[in-house]
């Protein structure tokens, strides 16, 4: 207490000019009103500053919620479009044929109104991805505890991405497009003509879509889409353009070289698709095989 006390007295000087500075300004604010517009207009240009760069501090640390809630938002979008699909597929059937074959089935349209949706998508994001060996895997921040399972199927914002194959409570292990062992059914947008897409190695923009047959009509240019005759993808999801073409060993299907639309080298918000029919649509397809 005495150091304070001798700090105040030595330094009283100062205390005493700062006062009376105070004081001064004081009586300029409320006695001349054009240094008081000239002291507000300063004082609020200073807090405007403050208050911008305390918010661009903020909202730099918040960031990472707000891509969260982008992703998550994004795959409320991509199961809409899904729906949405589903829907218009529905609608481009010949409905005079199914009234007339249903005319009095009112359980039929009752279980029309309560349709469920076969696919929905589960957001999340690369905790590791390799692109340079044969057999490239991604993993996953999801796993077990988020309903994540393996067999389900992987995209991005771009397009397919992979299946998954192993799951742990917190994670899940994805064998990439870009590996050897992966083949995705795909097809040719717009036509039925249909074939296994794989990456053969070498450059990652690169796939190829063989079993094409000879007298099917497509262009260099042309769409490649997921053909929906797998239980990972729905039909329609992006994989890439075609590029170039040309006969396979058997002269009766084209080889065609397509150019994937995911770039797996930037990699970050993944969505995992849920099939929920799944497991009955493998059980069907075991029993058919069986009773081969």
């Amino acid at each position: 207490m005495q150091k304070l006390l001798a700090f105040i007295i030595a330094k009283r000087h100062w205390f005493l000019l700062i006062i009376c500075e105070i004081i001064s300004f004081a009586l300029i604010y409320q006695n001349n009103a054009y240094q008081r517009n000239v002291m507000l207009y300063a004082a609020n240009a200073i807090t405007g500053r403050i208050m911008y760069a305390s918010n661009a501090v903020f909202s730099y640390f918040d960031l990472q919620q707000v891509n969260q809630e982008l992703h998550s938002q994004n795959c409320l979008l991509e199961m809409k479009v899904l729906q949405l699909q589903e829907q218009m597929n529905n609608l481009t059937m010949d409905k005079s044929t199914i009234d007339q074959v249903f005319l009095t089935d009112t359980v039929l349209t009752d279980g029309l109104k309560k349709r469920s949706y076969q696919y929905e998508f589960i957001p999340a994001y690369v905790v590791s991805n390799s692109v340079v060996y044969r057999h490239n895997y991604i993993t996953i921040n999801k796993g077990f505890n988020d309903g994540i399972h393996p067999d389900m199927g992987v995209v991005s914002s771009k397009g397919i991405v992979g299946i998954v194959t192993n799951v742990s409570d917190r994670f899940a292990l994805v064998m990439s497009l870009l590996n050897l062992k992966s083949k995705v059914s795909c097809k040719i947008q717009h036509t039925h003509f249909f074939g296994p897409l794989s990456w053969k190695g070498g450059d990652l923009k690169y796939g190829f879509l063989e079993q094409i047959p000879t007298h099917a009509l497509f262009q260099v240019g042309d769409t490649i889409v997921t053909s929906g005759y797998s239980d990972f993808f729905p039909p329609g999801v992006m994989v890439g353009i075609l590029e170039s073409y040309q006969r396979q060993a058997d002269d009766n299907f084209y080889s065609l070289k397509v150019r994937i639309s995911t770039d797996f080298q930037s990699l970050n918000s993944l969505y995992v698709i849920n099939n929920q029919f799944q497991n009955e649509q493998k059980k069907i397809e075991r029993e058919g095989g069986n009773n081969d």
